[in-house]
């Protein structure tokens, strides 16, 4: 079964950091070792054979005769110092012929075992390792003892491997060196992983904090490292974001409602007045024929709100082909302008002289071109223009529908394409719900399109629609 438990972002990363250190310690530790005591072992064999031509030396007379004397053990015994050997090595003095005659320090040598063996008289190597009958490693260090170019004699200098490679001198410097540099790196690491995971911590109880519905966060996390730099800003954005729209939500919620109660109590008045013979006769009929507008007003909100709420739902049929798009929006451009009550503006619909074909659903981009009109004859003021431009690239048709009105404010610009949301002067000016953008939006999506808002000053705005367009 898999271990849900969760654990802090510190203390995971500072315990597989500080794991991932000594494991790393204790490599560099056996290396160190290992290394420390071959340069011993080298090191003192080379001691030990400085020893054995100095012995030889010393041992000689100028008569020819090996003598062995006080002052001889004297040397040998300060040169041994250097040594720094727990176990003082055995010096044997033997004759030519491998007899001993002389051991420092002095041990008892039965009758008969009293010579050296013959292989390592006669081996060339002036160090040799044997390994004893008792399984214990030595090594055997000689020098010849020459007079008149004659070998008179030996000295053989034998000392036990792991005394050779002792270094309980050092081992007390490499475990200080290892421990600080393990406690020095468990600090670093910790220092800097409070530092990291400080300001997510952060982020993720700000996190909380908004999943509880309370938006007023204030992150004052000033990070130095770019990415955490980026998520704490970005999060600032987003909580900034999701204020304003939460805000937003409850003035269009609060609007939604109102544009659906107005025709509702205008319709209820009207009829109530021609019931109770409040007005009679032509005046009655008129009275009725605004309540059918209202009627028809309030039906075209209701039926926005339901194609909103379908193609939200993913349940909208959309039935793409290829299209000739030259002819199709000259056809919804000039169909839209003679359902126009004033025709106080000018229509300009600008193609390329080469046809341009895209997988659209007619019957939907008829939709969105009208939307995007209704929106532009609204902006218009006095010597009004709108322009419907076709143009594409490769794989990408798209249609322009720019107007010379006097833009969209830059407080309002973000939210043109959130549902339910209108200007503080549309409001003011069409009676509506606010889904026309929205609703264009999701059906240009729901054709690999989309629609962005490209352009707006107060000269004009520019709604771009992007297709997806055939060769």
């Amino acid at each position: 079964m898999r271990n849900n438990k969760r654990t802090t972002l510190l203390r995971y990363w500072t315990t597989r950091y500080v794991l991932t250190l000594f494991i790393g310690l204790a490599f560099l530790g056996v290396i160190s070792m290992w290394w420390m005591q071959q340069t011993a072992l080298e090191y003192r064999l080379n001691l030990l054979k400085y020893l054995a031509d100095e012995t030889s030396d010393r041992a000689i007379k100028d008569n020819g005769r090996v003598v062995i004397g006080p002052t001889l053990s004297e040397i040998i015994n300060e040169r041994e110092s250097i040594l720094h050997l727990n176990k003082e090595p055995i010096i044997y003095i033997t004759e030519p012929n491998g007899h001993i005659i002389f051991t420092m320090p002095q041990i008892y040598i039965k009758p008969g075992d009293d010579y050296v063996q013959k292989t390592i008289l006669t081996n060339k190597d002036s160090i040799k390792k044997l390994k004893l009958d008792n399984g214990e490693k030595v090594f055997v260090v000689k020098s010849p003892i020459d007079y008149a170019g004659k070998t008179i004699g030996w000295v053989f200098i034998v000392q036990e491997e792991d005394s050779l490679k002792e270094i309980n001198q050092d081992h007390g410097l490499l475990a200080i060196m290892l421990v600080g540099l393990g406690v020095l790196g468990w600090a670093v690491i910790y220092v800097l992983s409070r530092k990291i995971s400080r300001p997510i911590q952060n982020v993720a109880n700000a996190a909380v904090q908004i999943r509880k519905g309370n938006y007023d966060i204030n992150l004052n996390e000033e990070a130095r490292e770019e990415e955490i730099y980026e998520l704490v800003e970005s999060f600032k954005a987003m909580t900034n974001r999701l204020t304003q729209l939460e805000k937003l939500r409850a003035q269009l919620f609060a609007g939604v409602t109102h544009d659906l109660k107005t025709p509702v109590t205008a319709i209820s008045g009207l009829v109530q007045a021609v019931k109770d013979d409040v007005v009679t006769g032509p005046e009655s009929k008129e009275f009725l024929a605004i309540s059918l507008k209202e009627m028809k007003r309030l039906q075209r909100m209701i039926e926005e709100l339901l194609d909103f709420n379908a193609i939200s739902a993913g349940a909208f049929n959309i039935k793409t082909e290829k299209h000739n798009m030259n002819k199709l929006i000259q056809e919804v451009a000039y169909q839209w302008k003679a359902t126009q009550d004033e025709q106080d503006f000018e229509l300009n619909v600008i193609v390329p002289e080469n046809t341009v074909f895209a997988l659209v659903d007619p019957l939907r981009i008829h939709e969105i071109m009208v939307n995007l009109l209704n929106n532009a004859r609204q902006a218009l003021g006095q010597d009004g223009h709108i322009a419907v431009i076709l143009y594409s690239e490769p794989g990408h048709a798209y249609i322009d529908i720019k107007d010379n009105g006097k833009g969209i404010p830059a407080a309002e610009q973000d939210f043109v394409f959130e549902p339910f949301y209108r200007g503080e002067k549309k409001k003011l000016k069409v009676r509506g719900l606010g889904l026309g953008l929205p609703f264009s939006k999701l059906l240009a999506k729901a054709q690999n399109g989309d629609i962005s808002l490209t352009d707006t000053s107060d000269t004009g705005t520019t709604f771009t629609v992007s297709l997806q367009s055939l060769a």
